[in-house]
């Protein structure tokens, strides 16, 4: 039985896990809380959840890719590289690693969110992945979070600056939207700021709803940011 509703915590899962992770812990104790969602510790009192996890790691994963993309991508103006970050710190992005490295089955959800498909969720996976790196964190220092970021996030990098246009999660909305039977996404875009220094604003409206909304120092860059979150909003 491996319905992630059970969450037995079995020793040789989590050894396998800490393998694709790339971190050995000194303290399992960490990566156990890691993989607690709040269903779970809702229907069992006591067990911690992993939310102050995820807090950290959001933290730790903003520091990371800011670091590496600092030093990647010399002389990249400070708006191209808050776009870079935001293509890869987002709920798609981040529950596309987590599925990666098969972090869904040892989620420990509550009875209804493991019904209800929760471990493929992509704010459950990325959450959880979030928590997971806040763990590495405390167990391993920030060398082993750094180490861990490289590894599994940063090959979602662009080979390029030029290339963050194509990454297109747009796309995938048109999709989405296209297998739910709803309209195609319409994008308003709105600007602020003087010409050499331009802050756009996108939101994508489906069926006259608004999905997502986005920033970014491009109408494409924002239009992506946009569409990430409306595919999050729809997954």
């Amino acid at each position: 039985m491996t319905g992630p509703e059970f969450g037995d915590g079995d020793s040789s899962d989590l050894s396998a896990l800490e393998l694709r992770i790339g971190h050995r812990f000194t303290d399992r104790a960490l990566l156990d809380q890691a993989l607690n969602h709040r269903s779970w510790c809702a229907e069992h009192p006591g067990d911690l959840s992993n939310e102050r996890l995820e807090f950290l790691g959001d933290a730790v994963l903003g520091w990371a890719v800011a670091d590496i993309s600092y030093r990647r991508f010399d002389h990249t103006p400070e708006g191209q590289l808050t776009d870079l970050r935001k293509s890869v710190v987002n709920a798609l992005a981040l529950a596309d690693v987590a599925t990666k490295i098969d972090l869904g089955p040892h989620i420990r959800l509550g009875r209804g969110e493991a019904a209800a498909g929760g471990a493929e969720k992509p704010s459950i996976l990325s959450d959880a992945f979030e928590a997971v790196l806040g763990a590495v964190y405390l167990d391993g220092g920030s060398a082993a979070a750094h180490a861990m970021v490289d590894r599994l996030v940063t090959p979602g990098f662009p080979a390029t600056i030029e290339g963050l246009d194509q990454m297109d999660n747009k796309t995938q909305l048109q999709e989405l939207t296209a297998r739910a039977g709803r309209g195609a996404p319409l994008y308003e875009v709105t600007s602020t700021g003087p010409d050499h220094a331009k802050m756009f604003v996108a939101s994508v409206i489906v069926d006259g709803e608004v999905l997502g909304e986005g920033s970014g120092r491009s109408k494409k860059a924002a239009e992506q940011v946009a569409a990430t979150r409306a595919c999050v909003a729809l997954a």
